[in-house]
């Protein structure tokens, strides 16, 4: 009986179906894709308002931030830059004073007008000033207050020797700094406070000074006559973030961390004698690196043993060092020096080359080869020769 159902309901289902003619057919798809048009419609017009207010109110919020706080004020106020504070601690003093309107937005005008060179000091400000006002005044140095003291860090210098530069111009006691560079706990703390730069890489086991190489070579001024060890190493470290950042597109592109990037330009500001051959050098490691050889570098040799050598001998290059570019490969634990913004930007942007040696003569003039039998007739020519 209830198959006879079934059949029944089949029978009137197909004839319903028979039923739908051609014509039928057509007008019920148009009928869908019509109704489909109008929800992809809806759906457009939708997106496009959502992107249209969404521009215009990114509009509103960047314009407002590049325009005076307030245009018509006779207001001045009184505005410290403490020594060492960084692009991104300036502009969040300004906001506070109420002397921009965005600090996120300021970073970004400084970055893109090249406009980090400012001073600490006191300033007298209005919140009627333009940006391009404020970042002039900061950085031609409407100072009331004169520099104390002012210490010259060279490119190429390592922790001990940055010590003792201090100590000589700044009455630090070296020991005592030498000290701080190994505070664990200090070290972790700048490592909260400059996560551009600063890395868990730095407290590798092996490492000597984990602040090795990120002591921007630069001349420092302080406004006191006695800084303190944190004046100092706040100050540097904020030179070597503002320089690092402005290259993070750059990093980011390569395989490396910033502690390996930082450290290979320590490798190039050591062994490069002249601004010309940087990019040559860092071509050449790159080369080494791609074929799997030992870069061999003299001065993570001397870095290795801790001391100054004037003519490195075979047992010195012996020496069971993670510094030691003999004998480990690839790169060193860590960097061996502080590096030059040129060093870094050749690092970056190295010399396409064939090379694998180099070597430098005693007046300083760099020499290439591709191939080992060639740059032992360099060493021949130019090293033993003059020995």
């Amino acid at each position: 009986m209830s198959n006879d159902k079934s059949k029944e309901k089949e029978e009137k289902n197909n004839k319903s179906k028979k039923k739908l003619t051609y014509k039928e057919i057509s007008q019920e798809r148009a009928k869908e894709a019509s109704v489909a048009r109008r929800i992809i419609l809806i759906v457009f017009i939708v997106l496009t308002a959502v992107i249209i207010i969404g521009g215009f109110s990114g509009y509103k919020y960047v314009k407002k931030g590049l325009t005076p706080v307030d245009p018509d004020s006779d207001e001045t106020v009184n505005v410290t830059i403490p020594l060492g504070s960084s692009s991104s601690d300036i502009a969040n003093i300004l906001e506070d004073e109420g002397i921009i309107s965005n600090s996120l937005i300021y970073r970004f005008y400084v970055k893109f007008n090249n406009a980090a060179d400012f001073q600490a000091g006191d300033y007298s400000l209005s919140p009627s000033m333009t940006l391009a006002e404020v970042t002039e005044e900061l950085g031609t140095g409407s100072l009331q207050q004169e520099a104390q003291l002012r210490v010259t860090v060279p490119e190429g210098r390592n922790i001990e020797e940055i010590a003792s530069i201090y100590q000589e111009h700044a009455g630090i006691d070296s020991e005592e700094f030498l000290e701080k560079m190994t505070d664990q706990s200090y070290i972790e703390g700048l490592i909260e406070q400059y996560p551009n730069v600063l890395t868990e890489e730095i407290l590798a086991e092996d490492i000597i000074y984990p602040l090795e190489g990120y002591l921007f070579p630069a001349t420092y001024a302080f406004y006191t006559d006695e800084p303190t060890i944190d004046d100092i190493i706040t100050q540097m470290l904020n030179k070597t973030n503002d320089v690092v950042v402005a290259y993070y597109d750059q990093i980011d592109a390569l395989d490396l961390s910033i502690h390996e990037v930082i450290t290979f330009a320590s490798l190039v500001e050591e062994e490069a004698p002249s601004e010309e051959d940087r990019r040559e050098i860092a071509g050449v490691f790159n080369n080494r690196l791609k074929e799997g050889m030992k870069l061999q570098t003299d001065p993570t040799v001397i870095y290795a043993h801790g001391e100054h050598i004037s003519r490195l001998t075979y047992d010195h290059y012996e020496i069971d060092s993670p510094y030691n570019t003999y004998q480990v490969q690839g790169l060193p634990v860590g960097p061996i020096a502080n590096f030059g913004e040129s060093s870094l930007s050749a690092v970056l942007d190295p010399e396409e080359n064939n090379y694998l040696y180099f070597l430098a003569d005693s007046d300083g003039n760099v020499h290439y080869s591709t191939t080992y039998e060639e740059h032992q007739n360099l060493e021949d020519e130019y090293i033993h020769n003059e020995e």
